[in-house]
């Protein structure tokens, strides 16, 4: 059984065990419940209390706004915090949204890798909130999302700090023993890049609205450039800035990664990938950047310093990561097809979502770009 009855007391918001700075951060990233996200209080109170000991008082439910997958809420009994987890209301493609596969994960982790926050229940039963979901701790520290946070900025050179915060906590994890960690039957390290590619052309099928050459010319080029893996690690598959929460303050230390219900065996250079795909700089044409994006901003690290900073911190050789980010940028874009599709069907009224239709072929327009740049480099 997960070790987590022993850290139910570090719940409370003024654990004596809990930073100064942590203490006193302001509680300004929940909000109320979405309209058409609101979930049977009545069952999950019951359920909470049953589950979990010593919550007492009143409880209250919100809902973490960001993100645009999976629905994570906020749930205080006093001055204890839960989180809870589900996947998006409506149909969602196989094997994504895997609420099990998050819990497995973190019960592997929990004592293993710091960053991994603690997962308290799993509940399967549909009875509950219509969908598994899990519960798991309340983390405290700041997410960088869009812009800089100001408690980090204070630092000196506080962005290439967060910058190599973060790329060194992702080749810490990428070291992980996962044998030791009793996570080694999470997946299949052999084959996983072509699994990955005909994957993602599969959820592609079933989510899309309208015929797409483009995005099917990139899927033949990744099949007919597929790297050889020459590691294994675990995989996050969705590591980037907002998926993670550095201290309170210090932009050297990052406290908890979220979203690991995707995690599985495979090639690291995937998760490197993911975050070069995500990451953009200043002189990157408007197709790249289309907003103002934080890395983009004075002080950050290049996609090519973050590859080399990677590479240097692991040991390993890099030269073929054009691969990944094309396929990275190639497969973002099957996400968003995913999160649109659900707002087109009516399966969500999040207005969010409404525009997200548009950015699909800008981003496999991307990916094409990155697989030409590889071409040019031969």
């Amino acid at each position: 059984m997960v070790a987590w009855r022993e850290a139910i007391s570090n719940l409370c918001l003024g654990d004596p065990d809990v930073s100064e700075s942590a203490q006193f951060l302001p509680v300004t990233d929940v909000a109320a419940v979405r309209p058409g996200e609101e979930l049977d209080e009545a069952k999950l109170e019951a359920y909470l209390r049953a589950e979990i000991p010593g919550l007492s008082g009143k409880m209250e439910l919100l809902q973490f706004p960001g993100g645009h997958a999976n629905l994570t809420y906020c749930v205080r009994f006093g001055d204890q915090e839960l989180v809870v987890r589900r996947p998006p209301l409506g149909p969602v493609a196989p094997k994504s949204h895997d609420m099990s596969r998050e819990y497995r994960v973190l019960s592997g982790l929990d004592g293993v890798f710091p960053a991994a926050p603690k997962a308290y229940a799993l509940c399967e039963d549909p009875s509950i909130l219509g969908a598994t979901f899990i519960v798991m701790e309340r983390c405290r520290g700041t997410v960088a999302r869009g812009e800089v946070p100001g408690d980090l900025d204070r630092a000196p050179d506080a962005r290439k700090r967060m910058c190599w915060a973060l790329v060194d906590t992702l080749a810490d994890f990428h070291s992980i023993d996962y044998v030791a960690a009793g996570l080694s039957d999470l997946g299949r390290p052999e084959g996983f890049a072509a699994r990955q590619v005909e994957g993602w052309k599969s959820r592609f099928d079933l989510a899309k609205h309208q015929e797409s050459p483009e995005f099917y010319a990139h899927y033949e080029w990744l099949r007919a450039n597929l790297p050889r893996a020459t590691q294994s690690s675990l995989v996050h598959n969705d590591y980037k800035f907002d998926n993670t929460m550095f201290e309170y303050g210090n932009p050297d230390k990052i406290v908890a990664i979220l979203d690991w219900d995707m995690t599985t065996l495979g090639d690291p250079l995937m998760d490197l990938g993911t975050l070069l795909a995500y990451w953009v700089e200043a002189t990157d044409p408007p197709l790249r950047a289309p907003g103002a994006a934080m890395t983009a901003q004075p002080g950050f690290a290049t996609r090519a310093e973050i590859a080399e900073r990677y590479a240097e911190r692991r040991g390993i050789d890099v030269a073929t990561i054009d691969w990944y980010e094309a396929f990275a940028l190639w497969k973002i874009a099957v996400i968003i097809q995913q999160i649109y599709i659900r707002y087109v069907r009516g399966q969500t009224s999040d207005a969010r979502f409404a525009e997200l239709g548009d950015r699909v072929p800008y981003l496999v327009k991307l990916a094409r770009d990155v697989a030409l740049r590889a071409e040019a480099r031969r």
